[in-house]
């Protein structure tokens, strides 16, 4: 069996994955059997198209001990209230003031406003 070496993790966020799955897509043709279930899944899920902006928002946030993970995790989600972001980052040990868990929050849903006006 041939051997595996993880060059590098970095975690994506479901709208990431979408589009890399589209770019397998273009370039192959037709998806395997798991791939073709992943893009099922994501096209019944997924609602954003660009996330990018999003996250450079919470980045720029600036908050102590959120990481990339705590991040991708938050817009896969996107939690609409302080309490459904508390259960979203419950699973990590990471403990983040409520002021801040309030800003997210409050970027979150800026920026689903903006993204359903412009629909």
């Amino acid at each position: 069996m041939a051997q595996i070496n993880i060059i590098s993790e970095k975690p994506i966020n479901l709208s990431e994955l979408k589009n890399e799955i589209e770019k397998i897509k273009k370039r192959d043709g037709e998806l395997n059997f798991r791939c073709a279930k992943t893009e099922e899944y994501l096209n019944q899920f997924v609602t954003l198209k660009n996330t990018e902006e999003l996250k450079k928002k919470i980045e720029e946030l600036k908050i102590p001990r959120l990481k990339e993970t705590h991040i991708t995790k938050i817009i896969d989600i996107l939690p609409k209230t302080t309490e459904e972001l508390k259960a979203v980052l419950h699973g990590y040990t990471v403990s983040i003031s409520n002021e801040n868990l309030k800003k997210i929050v409050d970027t979150i849903n800026s920026f689903l406003d903006k993204a359903s006006d412009k629909k």
